[in-house]
């Protein structure tokens, strides 16, 4: 397996997670994912309002049954393999003012990505998905008006690759990334024309 390498010196534990599909499908105690939660529950959030909600689903239940449906053919494929399925809200006012807080979803972002580092620690899948019906899960699943569907999450004791089919086993392997040129700038987006 190739190994990721950062420009400049940054924390191994970043450099090692990444987001594999091939799980065990076998059970996973559920005071894992509850260290997993835990994890998220540190994360930083505007005025401390930590606005994320998790529902979950264990394999062999009804409730898994219902997540898996929500998720698209392909995605299907390979999590039916994991042992949990989450699905990532977020409360779009603060609690104390009822007030819209424009931060929900980047909040909810650093719990997810709590949650993602405890996974990589434990050396299980944490593997965040878009690829599921949204409005099926506001309906499906009773979400309050006031939250936002944001992800869903694949939890699972990782497998070799070569329990994936072919076309997946392509794409099992760590990604490399932008490099930071690509995403920074000083100063504002973009010069700003004059009109003459």
């Amino acid at each position: 397996m190739a190994k990721r390498h950062s420009n400049y010196p940054i924390a191994s534990y970043l450099l090692r997670r990444w987001s594999p599909r091939s799980m065990t499908s076998e059970d996973l105690d559920e005071r894992v994912l509850m260290e997993l939660f835990e994890a998220a529950r540190f994360a930083p959030s505007s005025y401390n309002e930590q606005p994320w909600f998790f529902l979950y689903a264990k394999r062999n239940t009804p409730q898994f049954d219902l997540f898996f449906s929500l998720l698209v053919d392909f995605n299907q494929s390979w999590a039916k393999n994991a042992s949990y399925l989450l699905v990532v809200l977020s409360r779009k006012t603060f609690r104390k003012t009822g007030e819209y807080s424009p931060t929900h979803s980047f909040d909810t972002g650093s719990a997810w990505e709590n949650l993602a580092l405890q996974g990589s620690k434990l050396k299980l899948v944490a593997h965040g998905m878009s690829g599921f019906d949204y409005t099926k899960a506001y309906t499906v699943l009773n979400v309050p008006e006031d939250f936002q569907v944001e992800a869903m999450i694949a939890i699972g004791k990782k497998a070799p690759k070569k329990a994936l089919i072919k076309e997946l086993r392509i794409k099992e392997k760590i990604s490399d990334r932008e490099p930071i040129t690509n995403f920074i700038r000083e100063g504002a987006f973009a010069p700003k024309t004059v009109a003459l």
